[in-house]
């Protein structure tokens, strides 16, 4: 849906729409600093498509949800309509057995499925210069806990690395914790 509208343009065109939209994800997903001050895993109905939990409540793929629907592109949409087409893709950790638009777009591991299912993936050097402002990132917190991230385009002090967006528990964030787990996958959305 995004994609189809940039490549009409030249290539100057799609650097501007790129730098854009990569702006307008990080600045909705720092606008939730001090705004979502809860970390609420609670399972709700929501509507469907646009559908949110409270906004001062949430988990961390909310941060990522919201950030990415300031660009007009709905994951709730775009992960319950892979999952339908193609559910036999996507992890089976919760008993489901079929989608689920109240919260499949919630859990990290249906994120990444899509982003890898849809060619954002990009291989873990270790190199934190290689972790650009936009990126997500996904890590294992321990015991198999996964968790989900943006990257700013805040540096962190006296580094080369950018201060990561999330909700690890007390809401949303900034801080730097790129490395403080083990990294589990890094993704590219825009400007590829």
């Amino acid at each position: 849906m995004f994609f189809s509208s940039i490549l009409s343009y030249s290539h100057a065109d799609q650097s501007v729409s790129c730098t854009d939209s990569l702006n307008k994800i990080i600045q909705q997903a720092l606008s939730q600093i001090e705004v979502t001050r809860y970390y609420d895993p609670s399972y709700l109905k929501i509507k469907y498509p646009g559908g949110d939990v409270s906004v001062e409540r949430g988990v961390c793929t909310d941060v990522i949800v919201r950030a990415f629907r300031s660009v007009g592109i709905d994951l709730q949409v775009l992960i319950h309509e892979d999952m339908k087409a193609h559910f036999e893709k996507y992890p089976k950790k919760w008993g489901l057995k079929n989608p689920d638009s109240n919260i499949d777009h919630r859990r990290v591991p249906n994120i990444v499925t899509w982003l890898k299912r849809n060619g954002k993936w990009i291989a873990d050097s270790g190199n934190s210069t290689d972790f650009r402002p936009g990126d997500i990132v996904t890590w294992d917190l321990g015991n198999h806990i996964d968790h989900i991230g943006i990257v700013s385009n805040k540096r962190v002090e006296n580094s080369d690395r950018y201060a990561i967006i999330h909700n690890i528990g007390n809401g949303a964030v900034l801080e730097d914790m790129l490395f403080n787990f083990k990294i589990t996958g890094h993704f590219r959305y825009f400007c590829l």
